[in-house]
């Protein structure tokens, strides 16, 4: 996929484009992922753009994005709280906002990966602690991904991963369910070259 074809499918009314990835960062890299975001929100009109609010990726993908337009950002948070500083969305939704028995295939998405399985339930139950947090990041990326009954899902997943151990962690869960549910994903292979 080139820029010009980016822009010529995805540049409409409604359209979500998912921009994260990992939190650590190559060094000669940071600067392109700012980049990245910059020139995506400065080419297109219509895309809203929805990050996680992590540290590395998300972040420098967000800064371009909001350097643009704050406005075109979303942000979806596993708390309320979350790195509330560093927060540069046009608008936020929370994790706390959302009634999970409300939303059973967050739950079935979130718990794809069965070592999982046992704290999403637990989490989905009501329980908060130490180790329902983990749950809530997971499950907060599988709505980045597919969204709720009130939130639009992902038109596309623009991720930068470590290609050296592609797909893991919580980057690799939220890319597995973009795919799963036929959302299609890119990863800086294809991305990089639009910057070129």
């Amino acid at each position: 996929m080139t820029l010009n074809q980016f822009i010529s499918d995805f540049d409409k009314e409604g359209t979500i484009v998912l921009l994260e990835g990992k939190r650590m960062v190559a060094e000669h890299e940071t600067k392109k992922l700012f980049e990245l975001g910059r020139l995506l929100a400065s080419k297109t009109n219509h895309i809203v753009f929805r990050s996680g609010n992590a540290e590395g990726a998300d972040e420098l993908f967000s800064k371009g994005v909001t350097e643009i337009n704050p406005n075109r950002l979303q942000v979806i948070t596993p708390y309320a709280r979350h790195r509330r500083k560093d927060n540069v969305g046009g608008y936020t939704i929370s994790l706390d906002a959302i009634d999970l028995a409300e939303e059973p295939e967050i739950v079935y998405h979130s718990k794809a990966n069965k070592k999982n399985e046992r704290i999403i339930e637990k989490y989905a139950a009501g329980e908060r602690n130490r180790n329902a947090i983990k749950a809530a990041y997971l499950i907060r990326d599988t709505i980045k991904a597919i969204g709720t009954h009130s939130i639009k899902p992902t038109s596309l997943g623009i991720f930068y991963d470590d290609l050296d151990k592609p797909r893991q962690g919580g980057t690799g869960h939220t890319m597995n369910v973009c795919m799963t549910n036929g959302i299609p994903i890119i990863d800086q292979t294809v991305w990089l070259n639009w910057l070129e």
